[in-house]
């Protein structure tokens, strides 16, 4: 380890001892330090980690994770809080001040972004819109299939195919930065070997675009890097390029959150990024108010038509909360504002294995439709709703196999040679089949084979099995509660003898002759030149040049040692 300043180590050591243990953990995710590997799992105590977090490579990463004022700050002398850069003045230690030495940096200037004109802003609004209209299908997308990923986290080349052939976008590198922005803002969360929509994305689906457009501007807003951050909104984004001037990999991540402002409106296209009328108020830091970009928005429908030929036309972007039941019960074929969609067998069986029935369906399209209920429709409404529940699975409680029955013997006797149901291992027992897997698997294994099935509970009635797959919320980080413990046992009662041993062990180490003061038992204090050559049992062994003995002195009556 390379040297670092003793009494810089020695002050963030006694700083880190007092501070409480969430600004403990703060700091070492901040450093990105794992508690189970090194050099965090090699400290002993708080001057461990003090010298750790002194050496220069440490105090180089730490200030290229400072935004641009708090390096102007340090840069010029003034007071600035930190628990590892700054002395108990909050000026900057000497290895901070030689590494911005010439730097140049100086404070964010004041700048407000050029209003966007009509036309750009015209643009910015069908952007949104487009936006916000392909994060809501490619999130449930997900929900039905999660999105792989490969080693490094990102979406597989394979999904990013599947959502352009699905014509949910347009290319495959829109795919790759519509699900990293609906990352940035929580709506989705990579999860083990997969992107999954979270909790709250499956809840923003539901809402209607206004309500999505004010929900995400705000989330991302809060979600952007401090450097961009200013009065509870952002500084102008013309600006945002330089807001880490020591973080050599910051344009790259500037450009990325400049093309998430960008995708949901909140600037402009122009010479330099300019700001629509809707973004101002979230920039200033007020509540979001989407009122003047609704008025630039596509008109939204709540009627469609229904036809003969089991589609439906909507003559323009539907409502999303009619758009999402709709899809509950009939397949999109198209993704232009006037979509299209069309009833299946296996659509309608899917909904009422939802729990959507035949009326609730016929009301529901009733209301929806500008044309009735075409007569085709309404009979494969009805065919399907006789038909369903003509599979019923459920599970023996006595063995925990699952059970597959029917009034339709014949229709057993074909899932049992069924090859597509093969995973299922189905086994003739009298009228029953039998199957080593779940439940909630056989029933979607035969609903996706389009067999019209139903999933019956312990206690004999229909139950409805959601088949939206959502990722658990976000694990919490690291837990740095064992490190910082073993860190304030090792610490232990008295800072003073535990900096006394680790300066004299430093010392023997390293072969330096001291100036050691001694406390007389008179009350004097008596300095003497030794070069010591152990340490233990409270006492030090140092040879003494001057008089040329060896000499043995408790370390309890140490008063400090320095350099000679």
């Amino acid at each position: 380890m390379t040297d670092v300043d003793g009494s810089a180590a020695r002050m963030i050591a006694e700083r880190l001892v007092k501070a409480d243990d969430s600004a403990l953990s703060e700091l070492f995710a901040e450093r990105r330090l794992s508690p189970d590997a090194a050099p965090a799992s090699h400290w002993r105590d708080f001057f461990d980690a003090a010298e750790t977090l002194l050496q220069p490579d440490a105090v180089a990463a730490a200030l290229s994770a400072l935004p641009r004022d708090d390096l102007a700050a340090l840069a010029a002398g003034s007071p600035l809080t930190t628990l590892t850069l700054t002395d108990d003045d909050g000026r900057a230690l000497p290895g901070v001040v030689e590494r911005l030495a010439g730097r140049g940096i100086t404070p964010t200037p004041a700048s407000t972004p050029d209003r966007a004109d009509p036309v750009a802003a015209g643009h910015a609004a069908e952007r949104t819109f487009t936006t916000l209209s392909a994060l809501s299908d490619i999130m449930l997308a997900a929900m039905t299939a999660p999105l792989a990923r490969v080693g490094t986290g990102a979406m597989s080349a394979t999904e990013r195919r599947r959502l352009v052939e699905q014509q949910i976008v347009q290319t495959p590198e829109e795919a790759d930065v519509l699900v990293r922005f609906a990352a940035a803002v929580g709506l989705m969360r990579g999860h083990q070997r997969h992107i999954g929509t979270t909790q709250e994305g499956a809840r923003w689906v539901a809402l209607s675009t206004p309500e999505r457009w004010s929900w995400i501007a705000d989330r991302l807003r809060s979600a952007l890097p401090a450097g961009l951050r200013s009065d509870g909104g952002w500084i102008d984004p013309a600006l945002w390029a330089g807001a880490y001037p020591l973080d050599d990999d910051w344009p790259a991540k500037a450009r990325g959150w400049l093309e998430f402002a960008r995708l949901i409106g909140l600037v402009a296209d122009g010479e330099r990024p300019t700001e629509p009328e809707w973004a101002r108020t979230l920039r200033e830091g007020a509540d979001p108010d989407p009122s003047a970009l609704v008025a630039l928005l596509p008109h939204e429908v709540d009627r469609v038509y229904l036809q003969n030929d089991l589609t439906a036309i909507s003559p323009g972007p539907l409502a999303p909360a009619l758009d999402a039941r709709l899809r509950g019960m009939a397949v999109r074929e198209s993704h232009a504002q006037a979509s299209g969609y069309r009833f299946t067998e296996a659509s309608i069986s899917r909904a009422l294995s939802a729990g959507e029935t035949a009326e609730s369906m016929r009301e529901f399209l009733g209301e929806l439709s500008l044309t009735g209920l075409p007569q085709p429709l309404d009979y494969l409404l009805e065919r399907a709703a006789e038909r369903h529940g003509l599979v019923r699975v459920s599970q023996d409680p006595s063995t925990g196999q699952t059970i597959v029955s029917s009034p339709d013997h014949d229709l057993l006797r074909t899932l049992a040679v069924d090859q597509s149901l093969g995973a299922l291992g189905f086994v003739t027992d009298g009228a029953l089949l039998r199957s080593r897997a779940s439940r909630d698997t056989a029933y979607w294994a035969l609903a996706d084979a389009r067999y019209p099935v139903v999933a019956i509970d312990d206690d004999g009635s229909v139950v409805s099995l959601d088949r939206r797959r959502i990722v658990p919320d976000a694990a919490e980080g690291p837990d740095y509660g064992p490190l910082i413990a073993r860190l304030r046992e090792g610490q232990g009662a008295d800072a003073e003898a535990a900096w006394l041993d680790r300066e004299l062990d430093a010392a023997i180490r390293a072969k330096t002759l001291l100036v050691v003061t001694v406390n007389m038992p008179d009350g004097s204090a008596r300095e003497l030149t030794l070069e010591p050559t152990g340490l233990g049992g409270g006492r030090l062994r140092g040879r003494d040049p001057g008089a040329d003995v060896e000499r043995t002195l408790p370390t309890s009556l140490i008063a400090s040692v320095r350099r000679a």
